[in-house]
């Protein structure tokens, strides 16, 4: 039985909108995110109508058995391509959450989205992010030195990337165990 029988990615809707607000709005989600302001419901509203109709951009909810784990997004969406993800846990979710909503998001990613590379970001100083990055195969390419502004003061963007074929490989020295 693997840790991933249960779970599924399933696309955002309008009727997970105020949940998703909710959860983007925690202050242990929001001191990570490159915009921390607080997100009003007109805001969410209109950033739901410009991304869920835009064909590069995919919105998931990531559930084990039914229950919420978190928020995935992936942007330049193409086939065969180069996305770039992004990713937060419900407030509340049990320990290792977020390692099962990454799993299951790359999942989708290299078989139903047929993506060849996930890209990645973090600030430097978002340790979890990092660590869960590494722990997933990710593997760091670099580091943006100042490259956000985020009240006034200027951070470093650590950067990530998956290749399908490392995925693959993770997935074989796993079924060879």
């Amino acid at each position: 039985m693997s840790e991933l029988d249960g779970c599924r990615a399933r696309t955002m809707t309008a009727n997970d909108l105020d949940a998703i607000r909710t959860w983007r709005n925690q202050p242990e989600v929001r001191r990570f995110s490159l915009t921390q302001h607080e997100i009003g419901a007109a805001e969410h509203a209109a950033w739901f109508e410009r991304t869920s109709t835009d064909p590069r951009r995919k919105l998931f909810i990531i559930e084990e058995n039914g229950d919420a784990l978190g928020f995935v997004n992936f942007n330049d969406v193409e086939p065969q391509g180069i996305a770039n993800w992004g990713f937060y846990a419900a407030p509340g979710a049990r320990r290792g959450s977020g390692r099962i909503l990454g799993r299951v998001a790359i999942r989708e990613a290299f078989t139903g989205m047929a993506l060849h590379k996930i890209c990645g970001q973090a600030l430097a100083s978002n340790e979890a992010s990092i660590r869960m990055h590494l722990s997933l195969g990710f593997r760091e390419e670099g580091r943006l030195r100042e490259q956000c502004r985020i009240n006034g003061l200027y951070h470093d963007l650590v950067c990530f990337g998956l290749l399908r074929s490392e995925w693959i490989s993770q997935k074989e020295v796993k079924v060879a165990k």
